[in-house]
Order: C-alpha cells, then structure tokens, then sequence
C-alpha cells in the first residue's frame, strides 16, 4: 500500500533505508512509563498475521513526537492513568502487506473481529486503509488509555483497529462514558502538539512532524 517510490511521481521525497536515522528513537526509552502492545509485531492484528518490517516489539517515533508523547505520558500520570501504545513509526513495507492482504478477497478471517459491517474490497474506498500511512513519516502514534496499576483499558467504545463509523472519534453511538474517554485522550494528545484522524480515535499525528513529505521504509528491530 505505501509505495516509497510514488512519492518521486507526486514531488515529494523517496526515502527507503535499511537503518534506522538518528532523528529516531525509542519511545520506550524516552517514556519508560508507558506500556507497549505492538500489535503487527505478532498475529493479534486485522491481517492476522504479523506484518513486514516488524522484527521487534519496539514503536519508534521521531524525536520531537517521543518528546511530545513523554509530555501526554507525564500528564496522564498526573491522572493516574498510563498510555498503552499499540503502532508508532510502520515501514512501507508494512503498509505494502495489508495491500497484499486487502487484495485477497478468500481471506476473511478476521473479519468479525474488525470489519464486520464492512466489505474487505471496500476499505481503500471508504478511507480506513491507504495507499501511503502518514506512519510511514514517524510522526504518527496509535495509543489509548490505561489504569496503570490493573492495565485495563479505558472504555473507548470499540477495540483499536476496528474499521467502521463506532471507531470515529466524534461517533453518537457510544456512551457518555466512552465519548469522555475519547475526548479525554484527545485532549491530553492535542495539548502536547497532536492532531487526531476523525476515523480512528487512536490515531494521532504530531502537527509540526520533522518529516512531512517523507515516507521511510528501515525495519523495526
């Protein structure tokens, strides 16, 4: 799906490396605090299987996005609450799998579980997969809510990576309790600089992102 080189037909800057730049770290060093469930590392995952470029349950981000989400991480503690992270930096070749995955109509197997009101042909066009991920540039994070001291997840109405209108952040089908996890989440994330996607209230994107038009492809190990 995200193609490194499509941004050299569209003027932006074709990037594909096979190590990891400095301008990148470990979130986990720079926010010991949070708790890390890297879904595509393993199978638990709308493919169901774990996806390319992922050697490592680690999530990285560019440096000012980890800076930014240890400012989250602190003021959630002052909540009593701690961040679960599910994805941060996705190589190319990650986003290029689900395309291989979304183009095989005899594999449904995780449909119940994540697109259930919606036809697997129909994902691209609807909007919930794309052809580049604003992850690829490593700036973007998908993350909720925890107790820190239980792990349980705050309720936010559906799982994360659930594709379908329940998932969008501003959706009236939720409760009062779930739409105020949503918006509690959103607010703390927009008071450190990120900006959230209307259909996903996990996904944020740090609004001043050091590497806008660059889409990077280096492994995660």
């Amino acid at each position: 799906m995200t193609d490194i080189f499509s941004g050299a037909r569209e003027g932006l800057r074709p990037l594909s490396l096979t190590e990891r730049p400095d301008d990148f770290v470990n979130v986990a060093e720079v926010t010991p605090e949070a708790r890390f469930d890297i879904r595509y590392f393993g199978a638990d995952n709308f493919v169901g299987a774990p996806i390319d470029g992922y050697e490592a349950p680690i999530c990285y981000l560019t440096r000012p996005a980890a800076q930014a989400l240890a400012q989250v991480a602190a003021e959630a503690a002052r909540r009593e609450l701690a961040l679960l992270v599910f994805d941060g930096y996705r190589p190319a070749r990650a986003v290029a799998h689900f395309a291989r995955w979304a183009a095989d109509p005899s594999d449904q197997r995780t449909k119940a579980l994540y697109y259930p009101d919606i036809e697997k042909a129909d994902l691209f066009a609807q909007g919930y997969l794309a052809a580049r991920s604003g992850h690829s540039r490593g700036s973007t994070v998908d993350l909720t809510l925890v107790e820190p001291h239980s792990g349980r997840e705050l309720d936010m109405g559906t799982p994360f990576d659930l594709f379908g209108p329940a998932s969008w952040t501003d959706c009236d089908h939720v409760s009062r309790v779930q739409r105020a996890n949503r918006e509690l989440l959103a607010g703390l994330m927009g008071a450190a600089g990120f900006v959230g996607f209307h259909m996903e209230w996990w996904h944020f994107t740090l609004a001043d992102e050091p590497f806008p038009d660059t889409y990077f492809d280096f492994p995660i190990r």
